[in-house]
């Protein structure tokens, strides 16, 4: 596969300042070396435990007892971590962590209710408190593992000098496709000025849930993004991204190499406000097929990455793909800590196909509409397939709408009531 072209210079906003800090008290996700130190607590009580513990303190070289004391605080900060981030990482957990994508939304009697009042989808995810109020919504229900920011991929666009907006029944609509290098005029870098209220409500979502959940941002993935910016729209069938890739290749490079330089500070911003973990969307990945998807969505998705690990190394990222049974291999090739799986993929089967990854799923949704023992007895299955460690249960696509509340309880009471030995 061909690399990405270099990233093209693009102009500064009218405006830049950093992202906002959250509280210095919460939790730090643990860093590089918290990785490069943590068999230490290991190794150390296997020797005490052999009794050579005090006469390997006595020959100990200088500065090794801080090396160890950082280690042992850096495993007390894990066992402090939200069930999810941990599970995300790979450690132990005690139960498997649940939650559901698209699980703030139209099945909740509660947020058609508040839609009624904000008919608005744009006012509703773009509003700090109404952002706030339906993102919390299903965990006061539920009690989910994870509480996911009620936004949309396509956020951040307006930030790089985007516009759309969204009609109630063909969905997201851009005025302006980019389809040429004269385009690109209208891009510039991320403009956090202009997404003020993703800040705010991560913040004040990490103070409300506290540590009964991790809280979770998402972006969308680069390709996914860009068939938004050069079809003007949703697509059934890509031809106008596709036949760029062919036709223009070197302008398709350049808005996508621009798009993943602009969702990588989106999610470093995401993780300064709140978010404890990240999950990267590539929604439409799906549609390419596998050797194309290797030219024109890995290498951004590992820019992505790439960028995010320099700034924030511990904290877990997430790609799910829909459609992507023909993928995992290269997903898992990413750079990421987990892969979510759908619903089309048997379980075992993505286990063994993504390696020593975290996965996540994957119910499938439809299940949520049978009878209460058919919910709790998929979920019984994916989790006893996926095993004890490195899984975080969630459906293989979002929640439909019309699903009944009452078995979205079913599903996380059914996961709570699974244990894992210590």
């Amino acid at each position: 596969a061909a690399p990405p072209t270099p990233r093209p210079r693009l102009p500064q906003p009218a405006s830049a300042r950093s992202a906002p800090e959250f509280d210095t008290n919460r939790p730090v996700a643990m860093s590089a070396v918290t990785h490069a130190v943590a068999g230490a607590p290991a190794m150390l009580t296997s020797r005490r435990a052999s009794g050579s513990g005090a006469r390997l303190s006595a020959r100990a070289p200088r500065g090794s007892s801080r090396r160890v004391s950082v280690a042992v605080r850096a495993a007390a900060d894990e066992a402090k971590e939200p069930l999810l981030v941990r599970a995300a990482k790979g450690l132990p957990v005690e139960r498997p962590p649940a939650w559901m994508m698209r699980q703030a939304g139209r099945y909740m009697q509660e947020y058609r209710d508040l839609a009624v009042k904000h008919p608005s989808f744009r006012e509703r995810s773009e509003t700090t408190d109404l952002i706030t109020e339906i993102t919390l919504q299903p965990w006061r229900a539920f009690a989910p593992d994870g509480v996911i920011l009620f936004s949309d991929i396509l956020t951040p666009l307006p930030a790089i000098g985007i516009p759309f907006e969204i009609d109630d029944y063909k969905g997201p609509i851009l005025d302006s496709p980019i389809r040429d290098a004269d385009g690109l005029k209208m891009m510039h870098q991320l403009d956090l000025d202009m997404l003020p209220f993703v800040g705010e409500a991560l913040g004040i979502l990490r103070k409300e849930v506290g540590d009964t959940a991790a809280v979770l941002g998402f972006v969308g993935a680069p390709w996914t993004l860009a068939t938004y910016i050069v079809e003007g729209g949703s697509s059934s069938t890509y031809k106008t991204i596709k036949s760029m890739a062919m036709s223009d290749p070197d302008t398709l490079k350049s808005i996508l190499s621009a798009v993943a330089d602009a969702v990588g500070d989106y999610v470093g911003y995401q993780i300064d406000a709140g978010a404890q973990c990240v999950q990267i969307f590539d929604s439409w990945g799906g549609q390419l097929p596998p050797h194309m998807w290797e030219v024109w969505s890995k290498p951004y998705i590992q820019q992505v990455v790439d960028k995010v690990r320099l700034t924030h190394p511990g904290v877990p990222l997430t790609l799910y793909a829909n459609g992507s049974g023909g993928l995992l291999e290269r997903m898992a090739t990413t750079g990421v800590d987990c892969i979510g799986l759908d619903w089309t993929i048997d379980m075992a089967d993505g286990r063994t196909r993504v390696g020593d990854l975290a996965v996540q799923g994957n119910v499938d949704p439809a299940v949520l509409f049978a009878a209460p023992e058919a919910v709790e007895q998929a979920v019984n299955d994916v989790c006893a397939k996926a095993g004890p460690t490195g899984h975080i249960l969630n459906l293989g696509h979002g929640v439909l709408v019309g699903t009944p509340e009452e078995n979205v309880k079913v599903f996380f009471d059914a996961a709570k009531k699974i244990k894992y030995d210590a």
